[in-house]
């Protein structure tokens, strides 16, 4: 195995790590920052305000896109576990 090789097995990793969880985590910026521009308008300051929406709003994209982040696991994988011979020369 190439240094080239490993670097680019590592970025693929990464970047699919990153494409999957990037879902996630904007949906999980958006609504903090809805709840909190609400929560400074209102003056309201209780901090489950802000779990709450989160939680339900992460969990609903992660509903939503569990069969595309599967797909995208086990397409890895897949690759990974057929290329082993490959990679071992």
């Amino acid at each position: 195995m190439s240094p080239e090789f490993i670097i680019g097995f590592m970025r693929s990793a990464i970047e699919l790590t990153l494409s999957i969880s990037l879902p996630i985590l904007l949906v999980g910026l958006m609504v903090g920052v809805i709840v909190s521009i609400i929560q400074a308008a209102t003056q309201i300051q209780e901090t489950t305000l802000t779990f709450i929406p989160k939680l339900v709003a992460i969990f609903m994209v992660l509903l939503l896109t569990f069969p595309w982040i599967m797909e995208r696991l086990s397409t890895f994988t897949t690759d990974l576990l057929l290329n082993i011979p490959n990679y071992v020369r």
